[in-house]
């Protein structure tokens, strides 16, 4: 059920996602609604729990790559961001869905924030190490963490807008860019290239 509404989603978008049609894709009953998830916004907020669940367990499972450098592991939160894994046509349109109807839905709202605070607090530790080897101020790593979020969002807006021609190897050099206008000493190493990132994690 929770997958025929995520897949209503993407196809056609939150608001022709009628139980009607949840259940027509899912070839369940209408009852099934009410006796699983007492009715629709029950069952709209478990499919936005399972979609950040799987988000967030995907990029756990490749962002895992052990006491690698800081930088490293900050471009390795970018590159799974942006990995077809997770950056494909199928999430983007739910995100988006999601996101558009959070300040009206208590439920979604809870689910559909891209900055999850365990993924924003490894970012900004990150970022600290770094700042701290740089000589910089946490004010500066905490600039990077949310400035790099900000534009990772961007990305997926950006995709959304224009999948046919949407070049992953740009937009993660795009941020590398970014990052290493802050921190040459660290985002300039070819280690962080998107090319080096690739096979450590994908």
């Amino acid at each position: 059920m929770i997958d025929a509404t995520l897949d209503t989603i993407a196809e056609s978008g939150l608001a022709e996602a009628s139980v009607t049609n949840i259940i027509r894709r899912a070839e369940l009953s209408r009852g099934m609604v009410h006796l699983h998830f007492g009715g629709k916004d029950n069952l709209v907020t478990a499919a936005a729990q399972q979609f950040s669940n799987h988000y967030y367990s995907e990029m756990d499972r490749m962002i895992d790559i052990g006491n690698a450098p800081p930088a490293v592991r900050v471009m390795a939160v970018v590159v799974a961001d942006l990995s077809e894994t997770l950056l494909n046509p199928r999430s983007t349109k739910i995100w988006h869905a999601f996101r558009g109807a959070a300040n009206a839905h208590p439920g979604i709202a809870k689910y559909s924030s891209t900055q999850d605070e365990r993924l924003v607090q490894n970012v900004r530790f990150a970022f600290e190490e770094i700042a701290r080897e740089q000589g910089g101020s946490d004010t500066l790593a905490e600039d990077a963490t949310y400035g790099t979020l900000a534009l990772l969002e961007g990305m997926w807006v950006h995709y959304l807008t224009d999948m046919e021609n949407f070049s992953r190897p740009w937009a993660i050099e795009l941020v590398r860019r970014f990052l290493a206008g802050l921190f040459p000493n660290h985002f300039s190493d070819p280690a962080t290239s998107a090319e080096s990132m690739h096979r450590l994690i994908l």
